[in-house]
């Protein structure tokens, strides 16, 4: 019995020194002054002057404007189109100028620049050892677009996928690429399907015109198309397709009416959000019709979600700072209104 009461003191004796040893380590250091929070592209003028990133804080309380030249002391260019990020590094893609400035995420100092072998870059994603930019060319040559393909060692493009006209964002899932061809200063209506393992174009799918946004929900890949708009002279209605990616296969069609012409798909939970015609709408993935009632008013110049909360930009007069809203869709109300730069047009979390 004795034995026995002097191995459970001991094991209490442990348990407190753990605890306390536990208690007394030092807390992570900080990854840099922009870690946790919020970054927002803002495109800046569009004749002359630079694009800017403001960061916010995750509680909201912090916003710096023009952390880029904050850092670095240097201006990004025009216009500032999106951010893609990999591991700690952020690629920031600056459309007009045509490069990618690759800073560390957290602290924003400048590692290194692409300058060579793009032309009109729009967005960017990564996967193992590779990035993948997306790339107009001459916008008014509908045959010379591409995707450029960065060595994420080296930052350096390696080679370049020909695409059709007009390729824009991208998402992955299960390594193959996809990427929606908007159409540039025109109209298309495919996706191009890349094959990651051997950086070549494996097929293409169509959809509906002017594909401007897509998302993953439940094991598909949901994609919003905007449709011709109305000054082409040869309007056509919106779609949200749904795709089987096991084959590429066009699974499902929601048809908007001729003159509605939806953007800025985004997920919340088992929730698709879109904006339209001056409104916010939630469409469950399982049902099976569009909504007919929204849920907020409003425009928005680029539009997001994530952990329940919808984060909108608002250009503004596209001259002067712009805003983000920040809406809590549990009971669609706004909880916040910042500040930003110049032509707010991209929305990214810095985890």
């Amino acid at each position: 019995m004795k034995t026995l009461k002097n191995l459970i003191y001991l094991l209490i004796v442990f348990t407190l020194i753990s605890s306390c040893s536990s208690d007394d380590e030092p807390l992570p250091a900080p990854l840099g002054d922009y870690e946790n929070g919020l970054l927002i592209t803002n495109e800046g003028p569009f004749q002359n002057g630079t694009g800017t990133i403001t960061y916010i804080s995750e509680d909201y309380e912090t916003v710096e404007q023009q952390i880029f030249n904050q850092v670095n002391s240097e201006d990004l260019g025009s216009i500032v189109q999106s951010i893609g990020f990999n591991n700690d590094v952020a690629y920031i893609v600056v459309n007009n100028s045509n490069k990618i400035e690759i800073v560390n995420r957290y602290s924003f100092e400048l590692i290194s620049s692409i300058t060579e072998g793009l032309m009109n870059p729009r967005y960017f994603i990564s996967t193992g050892t590779n990035g993948y930019v997306t790339n107009w060319g001459d916008p008014f040559d509908n045959t010379d677009d591409y995707i450029a393909v960065i060595d994420l060692f080296s930052q350096t493009i390696t080679s370049t996928i020909p695409v059709a006209f007009g390729p824009e964002k991208l998402i992955l899932m299960n390594d193959v690429l996809y990427v929606a061809h908007q159409g540039g200063y025109g109209q298309n209506n495919i996706l191009s399907v890349i094959d990651t393992s051997n950086n070549t174009l494996a097929s293409t799918i169509e959809v509906g015109d002017v594909p401007n946004s897509m998302i993953v929900l439940d094991n598909y890949l949901w994609v919003l198309c905007g449709g011709n708009p109305d000054y082409t002279g040869n309007e056509t209605n919106g779609k949200l397709v749904k795709i089987n990616v096991s084959d590429n296969s066009v699974d499902q069609v929601f048809d908007f009416l001729t003159s509605d012409h939806p953007k800025h798909l985004s997920v919340d939970g088992s929730r698709l959000i879109y904006n339209l015609n001056g409104a916010v709408y939630s469409k469950n993935g399982a049902d099976i019709s569009l909504p007919q009632e929204s849920i907020i008013s409003g425009t928005f110049y680029a539009m997001t979600t994530k952990d329940g909360k919808l984060y909108a930009t608002d250009a503004g007069d596209f001259a002067s700072n712009g805003a983000l809203k920040i809406v809590d869709l549990s009971t669609n109300s706004e909880i916040q209104s910042i500040q930003t730069g110049i032509i707010p047009g991209g929305v990214y979390f810095n985890d």
